[in-house]
């Protein structure tokens, strides 16, 4: 998979942060779990491409599928239909999901728009939603990233990874 990133100097400092990411959990006594759509796993191959992620990877779904949302994470046929799958609300109920059934102290989900199709007015391609859970604090957060199908997926799991970092240092 690490073909999937423009640069292995893209790559290496991806795993340079994981490795303090995976420090501070490790500190905490925490572990983090994913639910991710549009990454197809991406954020949980990084989270795990470190020694010792055993110590604070605790397990990951790929729910691509809304089938799979509502099944593995509670996601609500009410959420998908009003909302769309690539929206606040169902990444919200994504993360409580994979915090709930983890056990685990931090969830991240994912569910984008990666392309080149499917994208529409309201929700471009490169429309990524993304849902946080942090020792119990709820965080979501919309970003717009330019570029093919594989630049937005590598764009997102950066973007995971480093917004999980930050805020687990700023704790």
């Amino acid at each position: 998979m690490s073909d999937e990133f423009s640069t292995v100097s893209a790559f290496s400092d991806l795993l340079s942060t994981v490795t303090q990411l995976g420090e501070v959990l490790r500190q905490q006594g925490w572990t983090v779990s994913c639910a991710e759509s549009c990454t197809g796993g991406g954020i949980a191959y990084v989270l795990t491409s470190v020694a010792g992620s055993s110590d604070w990877f605790n397990q990951s779904w790929v729910t691509y599928s809304n089938q799979a949302k509502q099944q593995r994470l509670g996601v609500t046929p009410s959420t998908l239909n009003h909302h769309g799958a690539v929206s606040q609300q169902t990444v919200e109920q994504m993360v409580n999901g994979v915090v709930e059934n983890s056990g685990a102290e931090v969830g991240v989900s994912v569910s984008g728009i990666a392309g080149p199709g499917g994208g529409t007015k309201e929700k471009p391609v490169g429309t990524v939603w993304f849902g946080f859970s942090i020792g119990g604090q709820l965080y979501s957060r919309c970003c717009q990233f330019d570029g093919d199908r594989l630049s937005v997926r590598e764009q997102a799991i950066h973007f995971a990874i480093d917004f999980l970092y930050q805020r687990l240092v700023a704790e």
